[in-house]
C-alpha cells in the first residue's frame, strides 16, 4: 500500500519482460527484451504521451499510418506536433509511400523535424490491419537510411496494444526482433485490452538514453503507477490467471467477430468494402465513390437516429496538407456489444446504408 518505484514494480517488470520474451521466442538474456529498459505505466496511453514529451518540440513531425489511432492524433495535437500520413495496406504501411514521404520531407528541409514513425502493428485501431514482420523490417531500414540527413535518431514506435487479442492466424514477431532494435525501436504494450481495462496498467521498452529521460518525466507525472494494481497484475501473471483469462477473451472476441461478419454479409450493401481482421475489436468499412460517412454526413446522422454509433473514418486521418481526408469510411466495433446487439446494430446500420448506397 506504499509508493512503488518510478519505473515500475521490479517483479512485474521481470514478469512482463519474460512474457514478451516468450511471445517473440527469445532467451531471457536477450538485451532487446531486457527488464532493465522496461517501464510500467498508467496504460500504454501514458507511455505514448511521455515518449512524445521526451522526443518532440512544438512543430516537430511524427509519421503515422493513414488512417491511424485517433486518440494518438489527439496527443499530437495537444502538444503542437504535426503528423504526416503514410498509406496503409492490409498487411501494413506502404513502404514505397513511406520512402516518398521521407524524400519529400528531406527536399523541403523538414526531415530534421521528424522524430519517429508510429505504427499500430497488431489488429490496428481503426482498420484491424496487421503489419508483417517484413514490413516492420522495411520501415526500420528506411528510417535508418534517412537518419543521417535528419541529424538524429528516427525511431520506430510500435504500438502493440491489441497483440494478445488474436483469434485467428499466427503471431508476428515484434519490431524488438529487428537488428538495431536496442537503439531504434520503442515498443509499447498494455494489460488493459487483454485483461482489465480498469486497471490501467501498460508497459514499454525503450532505448537506454530515452528510457532515462522518460523515467524522469514519469516521476514528475505520478511517482510511479499505482503499486496496488501492479501487485494484482503480478499475481495474475504468476498464478496463470492472466493467461487463462486471455484465452477466454480470445475465444469470446472471435465469436463476436464471426457474428458481426455474418451480419455484415447479410445486411450491408454488396458494394461496401469490408476489411476483416484475425483479432482485435474492429471491422473497417469503405463506402463506394464519394459517399460520405463523416461526422456531418446524412449517413452518420441517420445512424444516430437509429441508435447506432460508429467512428467516422475521417477522424482517424492526420491533418496532412499532402492529401484530402477520405470521408467514406467507418470503424465498427464488436468489443463491448452483446451478440444480439451486434446483429441488431448491423441490421439497423445496413438499413441506413441501403438508403444512400446504390
Amino acid at each position: 500500500m506504499q509508493y512503488g518505484i518510478t519505473a515500475g514494480e521490479n517483479n512485474l517488470r521481470d514478469l512482463t519482460a519474460r512474457h514478451l520474451q516468450k511471445q517473440d521466442g527469445v532467451k531471457p538474456s536477450a538485451a532487446s527484451h531486457s527488464a532493465d529498459r522496461l517501464m510500467i505505466t498508467g496504460g500504454s496511453q501514458q507511455l505514448l504521451y511521455m515518449t512524445l514529451e521526451a522526443l518532440c518540440d512544438e512543430g516537430d513531425i511524427i509519421l503515422v499510418e493513414d488512417p491511424t489511432y485517433f486518440v494518438f492524433l489527439s496527443i499530437l495535437q495537444s502538444r503542437g506536433i504535426r503528423a504526416r500520413g503514410v498509406k496503409l495496406e492490409r498487411d501494413g504501411i506502404d513502404l514505397a509511400h513511406l520512402e516518398m514521404v521521407l524524400e519529400r520531407l528531406k527536399k523541403s528541409g523538414e526531415l530534421r523535424r521528424v522524430k519517429a514513425l508510429y505504427l499500430v502493428t497488431y489488429f490496428q485501431n481503426p482498420t484491424g490491419a496487421s503489419t508483417t514482420f517484413k514490413k516492420k523490417a522495411g520501415a526500420l531500414k528506411l528510417l535508418k537510411k534517412y537518419e543521417r540527413a535528419a541529424g538524429h535518431p528516427l525511431y520506430l514506435l510500435e504500438d502493440a496494444a491489441y497483440r494478445e487479442l488474436r483469434f485467428a492466424g499466427n503471431d508476428v514477431p515484434s519490431a524488438l526482433m529487428l537488428p538495431g532494435a536496442n537503439k531504434d525501436v520503442i515498443y509499447t504494450g498494455t494489460y488493459s485490452k487483454p485483461f482489465a481495462p480498469g486497471a490501467r496498467i501498460g508497459f514499454g521498452i525503450l532505448p537506454g538514453p530515452l528510457f532515462t529521460t522518460v523515467q524522469r518525466i514519469k516521476g514528475n507525472h505520478d511517482f510511479g503507477s499505482a503499486n496496488l494494481l501492479q501487485q494484482l497484475l503480478a499475481h495474475a501473471l504468476q498464478t496463470g490467471l492472466y493467461h487463462q483469462h486471455v484465452a477466454k477473451i480470445e475465444k469470446r472476441y472471435g465469436r463476436k467477430a464471426r457474428v458481426m461478419k455474418q451480419a455484415l454479409a447479410e445486411h450491408f450493401p454488396a458494394n461496401v468494402e469490408i476489411w476483416e481482421s484475425g483479432g482485435g475489436l474492429y471491422f473497417w468499412a469503405r463506402l463506394p465513390g464519394k459517399i460520405s460517412a463523416g461526422v456531418d454526413s446524412k449517413i452518420f446522422q441517420a445512424a444516430l437516429k437509429a441508435d447506432v454509433l460508429y467512428v467516422p473514418g475521417e477522424l482517424c486521418y492526420a491533418d496532412d496538407p499532402a492529401r484530402r481526408k477520405p470521408a467514406n469510411e467507418m470503424r465498427i466495433s464488436f468489443g463491448s456489444a452483446s451478440e444480439d446487439n451486434i446483429r441488431e446494430g448491423i441490421k439497423r446500420l445496413g438499413n441506413v446504408l441501403k438508403k444512400f448506397v446504390k
